[in-house]
């Protein structure tokens, strides 16, 4: 009866255990996207946000990057998720056409 407890109270650390690992494993795994990609060449991506060419995009600030971009998932990461480039982390001072202030 008591190997039974002892197993039961361990299944909740393991499954713990398990899903950080996981976590850890999977946001290691996403490159970052190329600008040369179609999908960033289309949004006008830059993984610098200085480097933005303001003729093409003269709404463009300075100031605007994916760091402060509401569809940017990496918090103050230096690159982090984007919902625009599935499976693919953006820089946190990136820039793309999408750019939309964080609420």
């Amino acid at each position: 009866m008591s190997n039974r407890r002892q197993f039961l109270k361990s299944i909740p650390i393991v499954a713990a255990a398990g899903a950080v690992g996981m976590a850890g494993l999977a946001r290691a795994a996403n490159p970052m996207v190329a600008e040369t990609d179609p999908q960033a060449a289309a949004l006008g991506y830059k993984a610098d946000t200085t480097k933005v060419d303001q003729a093409k995009y003269p709404k463009h600030t300075p100031d605007q990057h994916c760091g402060n971009c509401a569809l940017y998932q990496g918090g103050t990461a230096v690159q982090g998720g984007c919902p625009l480039f599935a499976g693919k982390d953006v820089a946190n001072k990136g820039w793309c056409s999408a750019w939309a202030k964080k609420a």
